[in-house]
């Protein structure tokens, strides 16, 4: 609410961090979404929320379909040690860096199966949840109008 700016920079702002946090890099996420806002010049602040779209209580759910995506389109077998250690240790709950350090040590071909899901399903929400912050974004604005027309009215009297 007290966001305050361009409604279309606040939407893509929270669209570049949407895009950025379907993105399996647990403690990088901000960062790509900071550095996203400042190339397009939109808001940082909407691109940092709208990264815990992934957040510790769904990240079990968003990387299971970011790794069944990436595994299906590279055609990677269902049974694989290395996918089961990294969402045994998503579902434990444990520190972003753990997460990354477990993601690392499952191999090439996992990380590139959750990075490719990621990708997708940011690419897929991202431009689907812009214009509905944008319709939000600019309710809000008209709300605020309406609230300073009014206060400037009742004040006037």
């Amino acid at each position: 609410m007290r966001l305050k700016g361009d409604p279309s920079d606040l939407a893509f702002g929270m669209a570049l961090g949407i895009f950025a946090g379907m993105l399996p890099i647990i403690p990088f996420q901000t960062a790509l979404a900071l550095f996203l806002a400042i190339f397009f010049r939109v808001s940082k602040i909407t691109a940092i929320i709208g990264t815990w779209i992934s957040n510790p209580f769904n990240w079990y759910f968003v990387y299971y379909l970011n790794y069944r995506l990436g595994a299906g389109i590279l055609g990677l077998s269902d049974k694989n040690r290395g996918f089961a250690a990294v969402m045994e240790t998503l579902q434990e709950g444990e520190e972003g860096m753990a997460v990354v350090k477990t993601l690392l040590g499952a191999g090439g071909t996992i990380i590139a199966a959750f990075l490719l899901g990621g990708l997708i399903f940011g690419i897929i929400l991202a431009p689907i949840s812009y214009p509905i912050f944008l319709n939000i974004f600019r309710a809000i604005a008209r709300w605020r109008d309406a609230r300073r027309t009014y206060k400037t009215l009742r004040a006037k009297k």
